[in-house]
């Protein structure tokens, strides 16, 4: 689009550029070396702007230069008028596509209820946001740095953004942050991140907050600020490298895990609701009519790994378990209808 618009207003400069020259030759041919070329030059700008000054070179004995100048003034009246015309239709259409897109986000973001903010979708945000995207959480994106939304919504045209602060309290509530479910606080700046984590839960206390931490020396600083967890890329990438040295497998399972887009397993969470405390694992009938693995309770600090049908569940206990998102959706629909 912006190649197109540029193409324009090259093609019309051009053009212009050419009257100009054209019209400055002529008056040169007609006028004789009596004027100079600076006079030519000042006469042709004076006849395509229609500013109306004298004649600087007296064409009232040459019927031929006035057809000339005819010629001259609507050819560079029509070049500069299409060149206005484009240029206010560009700034207006821009200012108008602007709002327009600016109201339309605002209306999405506040239908949107127990979803995630993501605070920068530079090389951590990018990735968590399409992460979101597959296990299909609902998630909006807050970034000020322009080329990363553009690279953003080159990948992932229909999601809601917003170019602001995400440190301002005002950017965070037009994302919802009042209702939302998590915040991720990644942009490249460990300040920034401090500031978001403090901003969210101020504005709301339940809400959970992962921040990234560039300088590992800062993270009980933003914890301190009120991320409920503090990851630092590094440190992750350094852990990463010597588990792929030492336990290549498991490594291996994991992305395969996470890149296969046929199966696009995961391994989830739900917490057990006040409904099934006191009730048997096997009430639930996870084995028998869900597709999904099982791998472990935890209640309060304590485990429980693979656990039996006969296990007895307490209200805030945590299932964790391997499944679609598909078949997450199922047993969160179990888990509450129990």
């Amino acid at each position: 689009m912006y190649k197109q618009v540029y193409k324009k207003f090259i093609l019309a400069g051009m053009v212009l550029l050419s009257i100009l020259i054209i019209g400055t030759s002529g008056y040169r041919i007609i006028g004789g070396p009596g004027y100079s070329f600076v006079d030519c030059f000042y006469m042709t700008a004076i006849t395509i702007s229609t500013i109306g000054f004298g004649e600087i070179i007296d064409l009232s004995a040459s019927p031929g230069g006035r057809i000339f100048t005819i010629v001259i003034a609507f050819s560079g009246i029509g070049v500069l008028f299409y060149i206005i015309t484009n240029v206010t239709a560009y700034v207006v259409e821009g200012e108008l596509k602007e709002s327009f897109r600016r109201r339309k986000m605002e209306k999405r973001a506040m239908r949107l209820k127990d979803h995630y903010i993501v605070c920068g979708v530079g090389r951590v945000g990018f990735h968590i946001a399409g992460e979101l995207l597959a296990t299909k959480m609902p998630f909006l994106v807050v970034d000020v740095n322009k080329k990363h939304l553009e690279m953003f919504l080159d990948s992932y045209p229909d999601q809601v953004f917003f170019e602001k602060d995400a440190t301002d309290n005002s950017t965070l509530l037009m994302a919802g942050v009042e209702r939302a479910k998590g915040l991720f606080a990644v942009t490249g700046d460990d300040n920034h991140n401090l500031v978001i984590s403090l901003t969210a839960k101020d504005l709301n206390p339940s809400i959970k907050v992962i921040a990234r931490c560039n300088d590992i020396k800062h993270s009980e600083k933003i914890k301190k600020a009120g991320a409920d967890a503090v990851v630092s890329p590094n440190f992750i990438g350094g852990l990463r490298m010597a588990s792929e040295m030492i336990r290549p497998s498991v490594v291996s399972f994991l992305d395969t895990m996470l890149r296969d887009k046929g199966k696009n397993l995961r391994i989830e969470e739900l917490k057990v609701p006040g409904s099934l405390s006191g009730k048997p694992l096997s009430s639930l009938h996870i084995r028998k009519n869900l597709d999904a693995l099982l791998l472990a309770v935890r209640t309060g600090a304590d485990w429980v790994y693979n656990p039996s049908d006969d296990h007895i569940l307490k209200a805030d206990d945590r299932l964790v378990f391997m499944a679609t998102p598909e078949d997450r959706e199922k047993m969160e629909k179990v888990i509450n209808a129990g």
